[in-house]
């Protein structure tokens, strides 16, 4: 049996892979990005099965699916909610919560183990997928954010913050205001936080409240720049990979 785990992070992806060597699976191949991934299908035999995580570091990972007709079985492992994951479950072989359970892996493969022989096709329709991560159930967002100014604390509300940016191993928030805010959050963090319809994920440096953007120019390599209103301290880009999922976003 081929054995396909595609994981952004590189950690993750080496413990999945002990976990389920000790379950007796060979896993041949681990990929880490959207891109990477639509390469290596491009260029191989599909797997039998793949553990796959939702979001990658260069975009949500439905987005092979898109440019890759794909009919191996397949397991998510992802860090969304119980609730938002329900509709998958019908379709998918199975999910796995993050951090991801020895035992919860072993019920899942054997799954899989039992469908197998029958030759059961999984079909997944990833555009109701896509529908479920861009208004997830019953998820609750982050309203506002308290961060330090001196020995105070100050609350900002989402609809004030113009976009989250990294910097030096920091992450800021920038309001409308022309003013920034050291957080102790990631962008991967903030990311899973935001509600999705208002804040997209446009590089590895930036997240943007679609409320801030000004103007929407052509960059070179085929990638957008983003003019927001307040915000002018770097270019604000978005990457490559991430230019069809962002026109999507807008519409």
């Amino acid at each position: 049996m081929k054995v396909l785990i595609i994981e952004d992070e590189k950690p993750s992806a080496r413990r999945l892979q002990r976990m389920l060597e000790n379950l007796g699976l060979s896993i041949e191949v681990m990929l880490h990005s959207v891109e990477e991934s639509i390469d290596w299908f491009q260029n191989n035999e599909h797997p039998d099965l793949i553990f796959l995580d939702i979001q990658l570091s260069d975009g949500l990972s439905f987005e092979i699916f898109e440019t890759i007709d794909i009919k191996s079985a397949i397991i998510f492992t992802t860090a969304y909610d119980e609730y938002a994951l329900q509709a998958f479950k019908l379709n998918s072989i199975d999910y796995l919560l993050k951090p991801i359970d020895d035992e919860d892996l072993e019920v899942a493969v054997k799954k899989y183990q039992e469908r197998a022989p029958q030759k059961q096709a999984v079909t997944l329709d990833f555009n109701d997928i896509k529908k479920l991560l861009v208004n997830p159930i019953d998820r609750a967002y982050k309203k506002r954010f308290s961060v330090k100014v001196g020995q105070h604390l100050k609350l900002i509300n989402v609809d004030e913050i113009e976009c989250f940016y990294s910097e030096n191993k920091g992450t800021y928030l920038y309001t409308s205001t022309g003013r920034n805010y050291l957080l102790d959050s990631t962008l991967d963090q903030l990311e899973d936080e935001l509600e999705p319809q208002t804040f997209f994920r446009i590089s590895r440096k930036f997240l943007v409240n679609i409320n801030g953007i000004k103007d929407m120019v052509s960059y070179t390599n085929s990638r957008l720049q983003i003019k927001l209103n307040a915000f002018n301290e770097q270019d604000v880009i978005v990457a490559r990979e991430r230019v069809k999922s962002f026109k999507a976003w807008l519409e």
